[in-house]
């Protein structure tokens, strides 16, 4: 498959907590445009591998690519005009390779779903959505109120922009993370277990709104 219809490219992936290996070697190509949907039993490493693509946790070693350019794997020094792979006590050394304005913008591009929305409670529902608007892509806060308020508008929340999330519904809550989400026009969405704590119609709701989203062009992985 060519590079170029790739947003991921994944190597060898590993990540431990101290004797805990929890991914051993994974290895995963995602195309664009696609829908990837992840299975596995509890405590199988599927949160924690989404993790790892967001670089919210970092893995242990292997390589991350996106869109062509890795953004975790060995890392190395310029010696001589060259860059020379780092290696420490016999082993090569791995690490993210993106400064931390390159990292801002590789996770706008690489938007989070929780199960648990990780909303701000004391922070109403339109400023919970356009917050990061007005912090990382500078938009003035008229503006990206304004933004925050057509995107609560296609997931059917308009209404709901100056309540609280503890006056939300677990469906109100997700359907906040995910105008949230969208809200900085990322091409890969990463959700993790989105409808894990709802009930059956809202759970259809929300897989409907993510059919919608890959529909637009947007890359989605799924647990």
């Amino acid at each position: 498959m060519p590079a170029t219809n790739l947003v991921f490219s994944i190597h060898n992936l590993k990540k431990s907590f101290k004797n805990l290996v929890v991914l051993n070697g994974i290895d995963a190509d995602i195309k664009k445009g696609s829908v990837t949907t992840i299975i596995g039993p509890s405590g199988g490493g599927k949160s924690t591998f989404l993790r790892c693509l967001n670089l919210l946790g970092e893995p242990t070693s292997g390589s991350i690519s996106f869109e062509g350019k890795e953004v975790y794997g060995q890392l190395a020094k310029t010696k001589k005009g060259q860059e020379v792979p780092v290696w420490k006590k016999g082993n090569p050394v791995y690490g993210v390779k993106l400064k931390e304005k390159e990292l801002n913008q590789y996770r706008e591009q690489v938007a989070m779903v929780f199960q648990s929305f990780h909303l701000f409670a004391h922070l109403d529902v339109l400023t919970n959505v356009s917050l990061g608007l007005i912090k990382l892509k500078k938009v003035e806060k008229e503006e990206a109120e304004k933004e925050a308020l057509n995107y609560l508008r296609r997931v059917g929340l308009e209404n709901k922009a100056k309540d609280y999330p503890s006056s939300l519904s677990g469906g109100q809550k997700q359907r906040v993370a995910i105008a949230r989400a969208i809200a900085n026009k990322p091409s890969m969405i990463l959700a993790d277990e989105p409808t894990g704590a709802l009930d059956t119609e809202t759970t259809g709701e929300i897989m409907k709104l993510f059919i919608e989203l890959n529909k637009q062009g947007r890359t989605i992985v799924i647990v």
